[in-house]
Protein backbone atom coordinates (compact mmCIF):
# COMPACT_ATOMS: atom_id res chain seq x y z
CA UNK A 1 0.00 0.00 0.00
CA UNK A 2 2.76 2.41 1.22
CA UNK A 3 4.57 1.73 -2.37
CA UNK A 4 1.22 2.80 -4.55
CA UNK A 5 0.92 6.12 -2.78
CA UNK A 6 4.59 6.58 -2.66
CA UNK A 7 3.84 6.18 -6.68
CA UNK A 8 0.37 8.11 -6.48
CA UNK A 9 2.44 10.86 -5.18
CA UNK A 10 5.81 11.08 -7.81
CA UNK A 11 3.23 10.70 -10.47
CA UNK A 12 1.16 13.88 -9.00
CA UNK A 13 4.87 15.56 -8.30
CA UNK A 14 5.63 14.43 -12.21
CA UNK A 15 2.50 16.06 -13.97
CA UNK A 16 2.88 19.25 -11.56
CA UNK A 17 6.32 19.55 -12.79
CA UNK A 18 5.91 19.13 -16.27
CA UNK A 19 2.75 21.58 -16.45
CA UNK A 20 4.95 24.55 -14.33
CA UNK A 21 7.86 23.84 -16.82
CA UNK A 22 5.14 23.95 -19.61
CA UNK A 23 4.09 27.28 -18.37
CA UNK A 24 7.74 28.48 -18.43
CA UNK A 25 8.97 27.55 -21.50
CA UNK A 26 5.47 29.33 -23.19
CA UNK A 27 5.84 32.00 -21.37
CA UNK A 28 7.50 34.69 -23.79
CA UNK A 29 7.86 38.40 -23.75
CA UNK A 30 5.35 40.85 -25.02
CA UNK A 31 5.82 41.48 -28.80
CA UNK A 32 6.65 45.39 -29.74
CA UNK A 33 4.53 47.16 -31.47
CA UNK A 34 5.90 48.10 -35.17
CA UNK A 35 7.57 51.24 -35.72
CA UNK A 36 4.39 52.61 -37.19
CA UNK A 37 2.67 51.92 -34.08
CA UNK A 38 0.92 48.80 -35.58
CA UNK A 39 0.44 45.34 -33.66
CA UNK A 40 1.16 41.85 -34.03
CA UNK A 41 -2.42 40.33 -34.20
CA UNK A 42 -3.59 38.22 -31.11
CA UNK A 43 -4.69 34.75 -32.93
CA UNK A 44 -3.09 35.05 -35.72
CA UNK A 45 -1.63 31.38 -36.02
CA UNK A 46 -4.66 30.25 -36.43
CA UNK A 47 -6.39 32.25 -39.34
CA UNK A 48 -7.02 30.41 -42.27
CA UNK A 49 -5.04 29.98 -45.30
CA UNK A 50 -5.61 32.25 -48.80
CA UNK A 51 -2.94 31.46 -50.69
CA UNK A 52 0.76 30.43 -50.77
CA UNK A 53 3.85 31.27 -53.10
CA UNK A 54 7.58 30.46 -53.67
CA UNK A 55 10.11 33.01 -54.06
CA UNK A 56 12.41 32.18 -56.12
CA UNK A 57 15.03 35.07 -56.00
CA UNK A 58 15.32 34.63 -52.30
CA UNK A 59 14.20 31.09 -51.63
CA UNK A 60 11.42 31.32 -49.47
CA UNK A 61 8.15 29.89 -48.65
CA UNK A 62 5.13 31.77 -48.02
CA UNK A 63 1.64 30.79 -46.43
CA UNK A 64 -1.05 33.95 -46.86
CA UNK A 65 -3.40 34.30 -43.57
CA UNK A 66 -6.81 35.86 -43.24
CA UNK A 67 -8.44 37.13 -40.69
CA UNK A 68 -12.37 36.48 -40.86
CA UNK A 69 -12.78 39.42 -42.53
CA UNK A 70 -10.17 38.46 -45.28
CA UNK A 71 -11.46 35.27 -46.06
CA UNK A 72 -14.93 35.73 -46.26
CA UNK A 73 -14.30 38.46 -48.79
CA UNK A 74 -11.73 35.81 -50.49
CA UNK A 75 -14.06 32.86 -50.74
CA UNK A 76 -17.07 35.06 -51.58
CA UNK A 77 -14.82 36.88 -54.25
CA UNK A 78 -14.85 40.53 -52.50
CA UNK A 79 -11.56 41.61 -53.20
CA UNK A 80 -11.39 44.27 -55.50
CA UNK A 81 -10.96 46.39 -53.63
CA UNK A 82 -10.31 44.01 -50.25
CA UNK A 83 -13.02 45.70 -47.80
CA UNK A 84 -11.89 47.79 -44.64
CA UNK A 85 -10.85 45.53 -41.49
CA UNK A 86 -9.10 42.69 -43.87
CA UNK A 87 -5.37 41.99 -42.62
CA UNK A 88 -3.31 39.18 -44.39
CA UNK A 89 -0.40 37.80 -42.53
CA UNK A 90 2.46 36.41 -44.75
CA UNK A 91 4.37 33.59 -42.69
CA UNK A 92 7.79 33.29 -44.34
CA UNK A 93 10.60 30.42 -44.03
CA UNK A 94 13.43 30.04 -46.06
CA UNK A 95 13.37 26.53 -48.32
CA UNK A 96 15.17 23.65 -47.58
CA UNK A 97 15.01 20.45 -48.89
CA UNK A 98 13.04 17.40 -47.83
CA UNK A 99 15.49 14.76 -45.94
CA UNK A 100 14.13 11.73 -46.92
CA UNK A 101 12.19 13.04 -50.22
CA UNK A 102 15.18 15.13 -51.99
CA UNK A 103 12.83 16.57 -54.80
CA UNK A 104 10.55 17.90 -52.27
CA UNK A 105 10.45 21.62 -50.83
CA UNK A 106 9.78 22.40 -47.38
CA UNK A 107 10.02 25.21 -44.75
CA UNK A 108 13.32 25.58 -43.22
CA UNK A 109 14.41 28.73 -40.97
CA UNK A 110 11.34 31.29 -40.03
CA UNK A 111 12.57 34.63 -41.60
CA UNK A 112 9.60 37.04 -40.66
CA UNK A 113 6.13 37.70 -40.38
CA UNK A 114 4.54 40.67 -42.54
CA UNK A 115 0.90 41.83 -42.15
CA UNK A 116 -1.01 43.93 -44.10
CA UNK A 117 -4.01 46.31 -42.58
CA UNK A 118 -7.00 47.19 -44.39
CA UNK A 119 -8.32 50.88 -43.45
CA UNK A 120 -8.98 53.24 -46.55
CA UNK A 121 -9.27 56.21 -44.75
CA UNK A 122 -6.59 55.36 -41.85
CA UNK A 123 -3.94 54.42 -44.95
CA UNK A 124 -4.78 56.53 -47.39
CA UNK A 125 -1.10 57.31 -47.72
CA UNK A 126 -0.38 53.72 -48.25
CA UNK A 127 -3.26 52.48 -50.92
CA UNK A 128 -5.59 52.08 -47.79
CA UNK A 129 -3.05 49.21 -46.66
CA UNK A 130 -0.93 49.52 -42.95
CA UNK A 131 2.06 47.31 -43.04
CA UNK A 132 3.79 45.74 -40.42
CA UNK A 133 6.95 43.04 -40.11
CA UNK A 134 8.20 41.18 -37.28
CA UNK A 135 11.56 39.28 -38.43
CA UNK A 136 12.45 35.73 -36.80
CA UNK A 137 11.10 33.88 -34.53
CA UNK A 138 11.96 36.60 -31.47
CA UNK A 139 9.59 38.76 -33.45
CA UNK A 140 11.76 41.84 -33.21
CA UNK A 141 9.60 44.61 -35.46
CA UNK A 142 10.87 45.71 -38.50
CA UNK A 143 11.55 49.59 -39.37
CA UNK A 144 13.97 52.13 -37.61
CA UNK A 145 10.87 54.42 -37.98
CA UNK A 146 7.28 54.49 -39.27
CA UNK A 147 8.46 55.81 -42.38
CA UNK A 148 9.57 51.93 -43.02
CA UNK A 149 6.03 51.53 -44.77
CA UNK A 150 7.04 53.75 -47.41
CA UNK A 151 9.69 50.93 -48.14
CA UNK A 152 6.29 48.07 -48.20
CA UNK A 153 3.86 50.39 -50.17
CA UNK A 154 7.01 50.99 -53.08
CA UNK A 155 7.44 47.41 -53.60
CA UNK A 156 3.73 47.34 -53.50
CA UNK A 157 3.14 49.71 -56.35
CA UNK A 158 3.31 47.34 -59.53
CA UNK A 159 0.35 45.58 -58.05
CA UNK A 160 -1.80 48.79 -57.72
CA UNK A 161 -4.87 47.26 -60.20
CA UNK A 162 -5.08 44.35 -57.41
CA UNK A 163 -5.66 46.25 -54.74
CA UNK A 164 -1.70 46.06 -54.13
CA UNK A 165 -1.38 42.89 -53.26
CA UNK A 166 0.54 40.03 -55.02
CA UNK A 167 -1.36 37.55 -53.26
CA UNK A 168 -3.82 34.96 -55.83
CA UNK A 169 -6.58 33.82 -53.23
CA UNK A 170 -6.71 30.19 -53.70
CA UNK A 171 -9.46 28.39 -55.83
CA UNK A 172 -11.82 26.01 -53.52
CA UNK A 173 -13.27 23.02 -55.00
Amino acid sequence: MKTLRGMIFLVVVAVVFVAVAGVAVSAKEEVLPAPNGLVLPDGYKNWRIIASSHRTDNNTLRIILGNDKAIEAARMGRISPWPDSSVLAKLVWKDTTHPEWPTATIPGNFVHAEFMFKDAKKFASTGGWGFARWLGLEQKPYGKDANFAQECFGCHLPVKDNDYLFTRPVVLP
